[in-house]
């Protein structure tokens, strides 16, 4: 995600090091050099330490004693617990929304179907997905759903990681994650709390499918490449 206007610089580090991570440069149980990080940066290794610590809510990284902070893992049963988190909260979230539809929220809706549409015909899943998950970040930008905000907020990065593997989906399983998320819209736009929230459900029960076929694949590609280096 792009940096927010205003963020610290630890912010502004972390992002960069999240965007490593999220679209695969720096691949699981890879140690982050602290070091090399400032050295590129030209930033304080404080800097970058305070960053590491901010990353350690989104899950991307580990920090151990004496180790220092390790890219975390990614395997099917984390994906899994992430994904009914994530039903769980983004049911509750387009409930809410649908509930008490605001201007502002409206407003941030009624484009996305356009914009899902086009990122469909150019099969940018990366933007297809982001125009998703951040058009919800910013319908969360009342006071009344601080909480759920900064929860939401926390999950994205992981959630990022995770979709950024689908980029080699085919057309139809995108089509299908936009006739998906349509029927959410819909519901919402209409104020109906609880098809949104089946909606939501489903619309991300495909996802995480679709995100653990594509973690599968690269599972054994990394595996045959380990035993053909073995030879």
């Amino acid at each position: 995600m792009p940096p927010h206007e205003g963020s610290s610089l630890a912010q502004q580090i972390a992002e960069y090091i999240a965007k490593k991570i999220i679209q695969g440069e720096w691949v699981e149980g890879e140690r982050i050099q602290e070091l090399r990080i400032a050295q590129e940066l030209n930033v304080s290794r404080g800097s970058v330490r305070e960053a590491l610590i901010l990353l350690q809510h989104t899950d991307l990284i580990e920090i151990f004693p004496r180790r220092g902070a390790v890219v975390a893992e990614m395997s099917s049963m984390q994906v899994s617990a992430l994904f009914e988190t994530l039903s769980l909260l983004l049911g509750q979230i387009v409930a809410y929304i649908s509930e008490d539809l605001t201007p502002t929220q409206k407003h941030c809706m009624l484009p996305l179907e356009a914009q899902l549409n086009r990122y469909c015909l150019t099969q940018d899943i990366e933007h297809f997905y982001d125009a998703i998950f951040l058009c919800l970040q910013d319908c969360l930008e009342s006071a009344r759903y601080r909480y759920l905000a900064r929860f939401y907020q926390d999950l994205l990065p992981n959630l990022r990681r995770c979709y950024f593997l689908t980029l080699n989906m085919t057309q139809p399983e995108l089509l299908q994650s936009e006739a998906q998320f349509k029927l959410v819209v819909a519901a919402i736009l209409s104020q109906k709390p609880q098809q949104a929230t089946l909606f939501m459900h489903d619309f991300c029960r495909h996802l995480q499918q679709l995100v653990l076929q594509s973690l599968t694949r690269m599972k054994q590609i990394e595996l045959a490449w380990a035993k053909r280096s073995r030879r």
